[in-house]
């Protein structure tokens, strides 16, 4: 069973430059397909892309929860890693935040929750084991509370599409758009559809030097359930999806999964004290759109 989100946004294109036409890669990472499309000269072009082939290959190897030999699978089989790879420290900071953030419904240690559903076992030992709060960190060392596992599914694409796109501005290209699962543009305006996992195309938007990603909880179903999972309750999520428009993908990543769980007086709350979170659409199991913005 794949373990991935609906990937609801497509139709992406660059309303400009008009002049030069773009430079497009395909591929996969992190168990999705991801599309990079630059507009640079072709021999920088080439070095930008290569570097970003490199730059995802070391992604897979700490984040994957596919590849055994990842640093994320290697935490979860051992309980504990020594790891002093500032780029997963920075992602575990990511999730501290988004947790504190959301009350609790962004929970990366719903893992052992997700496995025990797709195995068809009760899942109320699996509950036990839900708590962000029990995870142990050092600069160096992470350490698991018991029977815990983590996925980092609802955050690890976004960050990995931030990766590469500040890779690009690195290199000083200013008209990339970056979709590693989710968006994130330098330059632009470029155009994004929004695709619900139920009801089909339900929005355009246009961005500009900021990210977008959306979530659609039964666009994959585990055990029959809904895969983004509520670590505090059995209750389905609220919505159909959620799409959020954020300063990085990190942020709209992780928003756009725990958004799903919070009713809408919630999500306004959240979205006014979250500055770089601009703006939010909500489709609700019926097809009706709901949108808070600033």
């Amino acid at each position: 069973m794949r373990r991935r989100r609906f990937i609801a946004l497509a139709a992406a294109f660059a309303a400009t430059p008009a002049a030069a036409s773009p430079v497009r890669w395909r591929g996969r990472a992190l168990g999705a397909e991801a599309e990079i499309t630059l507009h640079a000269p072709p021999a920088l072009a080439a070095e930008a892309l290569a570097q970003a082939q490199d730059l995802l290959a070391e992604i897979e190897a700490l984040f994957s929860l596919h590849h055994p030999g990842s640093a994320l699978a290697r935490l979860n089989a051992r309980g504990a890693l020594t790891l002093r790879d500032r780029r997963f420290h920075a992602l575990l900071d990511a999730c501290d935040d988004l947790h504190r953030r959301t009350q609790g419904r962004f929970d990366p240690t719903v893992q052992t929750l997700w496995q025990a559903l797709a195995a068809g076992h009760d899942p109320a030992a699996a509950r036990r084991t839900i708590g962000w709060h029990r995870i142990a960190r050092t600069p160096s060392r992470i350490s698991l509370g018991p029977g815990q596992a983590l996925t980092l599914n609802g955050i690890a694409q976004g960050y990995a599409t931030d990766l590469i796109a500040e890779a690009f501005r690195a290199l000083g290209l200013t008209q990339v758009l970056v979709h590693i699962g989710e968006f994130r543009a330098l330059g632009g305006p470029w155009r994004i559809g929004i695709e619900d996992p139920a009801h089909g195309a339900v929005a355009a938007r246009r961005i500009e030097g900021r990210a977008i990603a959306t979530s659609g909880p039964a666009a994959t179903l585990v055990g029959g359930t809904p895969h983004i999972l509520d670590p505090s309750s059995p209750a389905p999520p609220l919505w159909s999806s959620v799409t959020v428009e954020a300063a990085t993908a990190t942020l709209a990543d992780g928003l756009s999964t725990a958004l799903c769980l919070a009713d809408l007086p919630t999500i306004r709350a959240i979205h006014a004290q979250t500055p770089d979170a601009h703006r939010i659409t909500l489709a609700d199991p019926v097809g009706d759109i709901t949108t808070v913005a600033r």
